[in-house]
């Protein structure tokens, strides 16, 4: 859900655990219990930007989950509740203690009845959930929701947990000439003469939980764009226009990419982008995200690229997310490790496979910075403090690295056959991992749940120890395998399926899936000659750790043969051979002539970590690469040069 700007990682791998968070201190959770289903809110709303308040009401309709249903809590935070009257209009008797609404309902109901209530309330400047800014040099004033993870309850009261799905109006009435957006289509627009106000009309007409609800209040300018029939509009602030034109322009492009990728239809009546001074990233919300202030900016590469992304990850969770939706705070992956995949997909798609690669490389890296400094724990997690607790590398980066290893093991047929088929069968509701590892069975008939037991259910990632060895005199090359994860606090010996690839003598390639189940595991390959090259985990499928030493005639051979992540990592390991003489000349190569960028860092950052002084000029030269980031890295390094010799020579 809220996706931060993503920080560039080191392509180094972690093999030094040094956890400082114990996890399973934390409290359990586990799912709330429902005692009615809400059908639908119709929330009235009036909103005085300047003295910071509103007035509500909210019109409740739910059906009761007991029999002799006679008490209705709610969850309602930092107002003041002034009635609560019956559909007959009848007032009923309540006690609003802290976060908690209890009403006295008049009579019982059953199981077969529909309730309706309307609660009556009014708040001031709420410290959470609804946000009313002043205007800055940033930003105009406003008004902004943030109804993550539980927080819809600052400005309405509701049943306030994911477990729960409900259709709602939002009637808002603010001084005019500013503009409300919420979810759902837009009903009417009237004004008032008279007093000078407006009143918008929002109608969610398809179910969803309440931490998607979303409200927004300003003097916007509204950015209109289509897909087809859908229609695409980018909230902004004044002056903001052209930036945000081109900003935006990847949106029908993206939501069109996960119509065809899922093979379901985008679900909602519109999709909008509002920008909010409140998030650092993106939010979603059914039909809208609201993104921080820094995804409007002056044309630049990095940041250009960086939001697409983010972007792509917004418009992916209205499937994922959005049309389904987590059960519990526990299952968080449902929600952002798919559409963490699918905005690295996405990236593969329009930017191209080697781009996807480093993408899915650096969130790879992020998991494994968790897991090595801060904790390791199974991705569907029910311990936490905070929901928030749950929302981190695991949940995002590792979840995804884990779908990518299940797409592989599934094949690309049988995995979008299985997520179209639990977008369909669950849209509107909230489902589970179980949801999900059932959907596997019935739509591919494949059970997955081992899968999921070690990978899901269980914390930690393999940790790969790697040699080969080459036998000339039976011309045989054997590999050995380790798993050298530590298994004391629940993590597996993994099972798992990896590719072998080898480059024979005379230059032929082979690729060999071979079958992980043990903690040591020996293959053997009868070749008519010393391997040029063997790699372990062609393709880069798994969420590993590993060492993997060679000699540097294979390393020099796979910085200029293999893929991009085999050539980067090549770069990288040869910084512990800077003593031979060609071996930095290769590097200087291919800082120079790669064909693709982040082997050109990869080079320049391995002689920089080897200690070697790199010649000012080549830096120079490396400054003004066609890729922002090898001009960077070499600007960098150049400075830091400059300034150790002066520190030297003073």
């Amino acid at each position: 859900m809220r996706i931060l700007l993503l920080i560039a990682a080191s392509f180094l791998y972690y093999s030094v655990f040094c956890q400082t968070i114990d996890v399973h201190d934390r409290p359990r959770h586990s799912e709330r219990e429902r005692t009615f289903d809400a059908l639908h809110y119709r929330i009235q709303l009036r909103l005085d930007l300047d003295k910071k308040t509103y007035i509500g009401e909210n019109r409740i309709s739910f059906i009761p989950l007991t029999d002799r249903f006679s008490i209705c809590w709610l969850d309602a935070s930092e107002m003041e509740v002034t009635g609560v009257v019956n559909g007959g209009g009848e007032s009923l008797k309540y006690k609003h203690d802290g976060d908690r609404l209890r009403i006295k309902l008049n009579r019982s109901y059953s199981r077969a009845d529909t309730v309706t209530l309307t609660v009556q309330y009014n708040g001031q400047d709420p410290s959470d959930g609804l946000f009313f800014d002043d205007a800055s040099e940033n930003h105009p004033k406003m008004v902004s929701s943030n109804s993550w993870p539980d927080h819809a309850r600052y400005w309405f009261p509701c049943y306030d947990a994911p477990n729960d799905k409900v259709t709602h109006e939002v009637i808002a009435t603010v001084k005019k000439p500013l503009k409300v957006l919420s979810n759902g289509r837009l009903i009417s627009v009237r004004h008032n003469e008279e007093s000078g106000e407006v009143t918008y009309h929002w109608y969610q007409e398809k179910p969803h939980s309440t931490y998607l609800s979303m409200l927004a209040i300003g003097p916007f300018s509204v950015i209109e764009d289509s897909l087809d029939n859908l229609t695409i509009n980018h909230w902004v602030y004044p002056g903001d226009e052209e930036n945000a034109q081109r900003i935006f322009a990847c949106t029908p492009g993206a939501i069109a990419y996960f119509n065809n990728l899922f093979g379901v239809s985008y679900p909602w009546a519109k999709y909008d982008h509002v920008i909010g001074p409140r998030q650092g990233g993106g939010a979603e919300a059914t039909s809208a995200t609201i993104l921080g202030l820094g995804v409007i900016h002056d044309p630049a590469p990095d940041l250009d690229a960086n939001w697409e992304r983010i972007i792509a990850h917004e418009a992916a969770h209205q499937w994922w997310g959005d049309l389904v939706t987590l059960r519990t705070w526990s299952e968080t992956w449902l929600n952002e490790g798919f559409a963490t995949y699918f905005d690295h997909m996405y990236v593969a798609a329009t930017r191209g496979e080697d781009e996807g690669a480093v993408d899915l490389l650096v969130k790879k890296m992020a998991y494994l910075n968790e897991a090595g400094n801060r904790y390791i724990r199974p991705i569907v997690f029910d311990r936490y403090n905070r929901i928030e607790d749950n929302f981190d590398n695991h949940t995002y980066q590792k979840a995804a690295a884990n779908i990518h290893l299940l797409r592989h093991l599934l094949g690309d047929d049988d995995f979008y056959r299985i997520l179209k088929s639990f977008l369909q069968e669950y849209a509107f509701k909230s489902v589970d991992t179980e949801n999900f590892i059932a959907t596997i069975q019935s739509a591919a008939d494949k059970d997955m749940r081992w899968f999921f037991d070690q990978c899901f259910y269980r914390p930690g990632h393999p940790v790969f120890e790697i040699e080969s060895t080459w036998d000339s005199t039976v011309q045989v090359l054997t590999m050995s395998i380790r798993q050298v994860q530590d298994t004391t606090t629940g993590t597996p010996v993994f099972k798992l399926p990896v590719t072998i690839g080898i480059i024979k003598a005379s230059g032929e390639k082979v690729s060999e899936k071979v079958w992980i189940e043990e903690q040591e595991e020996l293959f053997q390959w009868q070749l008519d000659g010393r391997p040029k090259m063997v790699r372990f985990d062609e393709g880069n499928i798994l969420l590993k750790e590993w060492t993997f030493e060679k000699e540097p005639e294979e390393l020099l051979f796979q910085l200029q043969n293999d893929d991009v992540i085999g050539r980067m990592w090549a770069a990288g390991e040869l910084n512990s051979y800077m003593a031979i003489s060609y071996v930095e000349e290769a590097l200087i190569h291919a800082a120079r002539n790669d064909p693709f960028w982040s082997v050109r860092e990869a080079a320049i950052e391995s002689l920089s970590n080897a200690g070697k002084s790199i010649s000012g000029d080549l830096l120079k030269e490396l400054m003004k690469d066609p890729h922002y980031k090898v001009q960077r890295r070499a600007k960098a390094i150049f400075e830091s040069q400059i300034k150790k010799s002066n520190e030297t020579h003073h």
